[in-house]
């Protein structure tokens, strides 16, 4: 069987998805055509992503992934959310079928499964997370799936991240203006912003403030080892980089896009015998 799917997003150049997509393709007998439409070099925002819906539809893409900043803003362009897309508020998984344009999010399933295998038995009581965006809504869903009881929210824009709080759990979630008297207090951080991701370069938490009875987890993947992790793990804290988040989350994509289960387990081997070296 023949696939044509892709990503959109901006400074995608170093995405890993496609050969996690189509070396599983063809491990598995089929051929499968990953494409990148990158944002930024072309000067376009999020806004044009009628236009390149249209397109990539035109062309008989079976789907698309779809990352920073579109997450939130592809949702209405779309004819149907699935429910775990709906409760998150992004989406970053659009399949075209039937002419309609139905949108999942499998961001959140992939972090819990890393999350789940690489730090089983981390401390979840209170947790910070960086970012209210379209990563970060689904980091907050996977949170609460795993148990998080009390997970402080920080986002540049304020109300996003109250909004965040709101739409989820109140009771449990809390918007903070300032992320440095919750890192004091948590167990747990996880990042979800753009902020050294290949492209945008940066360190999102100064490193003196990280301890080493402090877990750190990233969902950026390219680089995978960002600037965060580096300093995380030179200060002795346990940490988990962004590589199980992007394959599982592959892994789901690629099942709904082609109707074919993957073998996730082959996938992750594959990336991380890659991007080790």
């Amino acid at each position: 069987m023949r696939f044509l799917v892709g990503l959109i997003g901006s400074n995608i150049a170093a995405s890993g998805s496609p050969a996690i997509h189509e070396e599983e393709a063809r491990a598995l007998g089929h051929h499968l055509l990953y494409q990148l439409v990158d944002l930024h070099p072309r000067g376009f925002s999020a806004d044009a992503l009628p236009r390149l819906l249209d397109a990539v539809e035109l062309a008989g893409f079976a789907g698309i992934n779809i990352t920073h900043p579109c997450k939130q803003a592809v949702i209405p362009h779309l004819h149907e959310l699935s429910d775990h897309a709906s409760a998150i508020g992004a989406v970053n998984t659009v399949v075209f079928r039937d002419g309609r344009r139905i949108g999942h999010n499998t961001d959140w399933l992939g972090f819990h499964e890393a999350f789940r295998r690489g730090l089983p038995d981390a401390n979840r009581d209170a947790v910070l997370l960086l970012g209210a965006g379209g990563g970060g809504s689904a980091i907050c869903y996977a949170a609460m799936q795993l148990g998080v009881q009390r997970l402080f929210v920080f986002d540049q824009d304020q109300g996003r991240a109250a909004a965040l709080a709101r739409q989820f759990d109140p009771a449990r979630i809390s918007a903070v203006t300032d992320p440095l008297p919750a890192l004091r207090s948590v167990s747990g951080l996880i990042h979800a912003t753009p902020v050294g991701m290949t492209g945008q370069p940066g360190i999102a938490v100064a490193p003196a403030h990280l301890r080493p009875d402090l877990w750190v987890a990233e969902i950026v993947y390219f680089p995978l080892e960002t600037e965060l992790l580096r300093e995380a793990r030179r200060r002795g804290c346990r940490t988990l980089d962004g590589g199980g988040m992007a394959v599982f989350q592959a892994a789901e994509a690629f099942r709904l896009f082609t109707g074919v289960q993957p073998d996730s387990e082959r996938m992750l081997a594959r990336f991380r015998e890659t991007y080790r070296g």
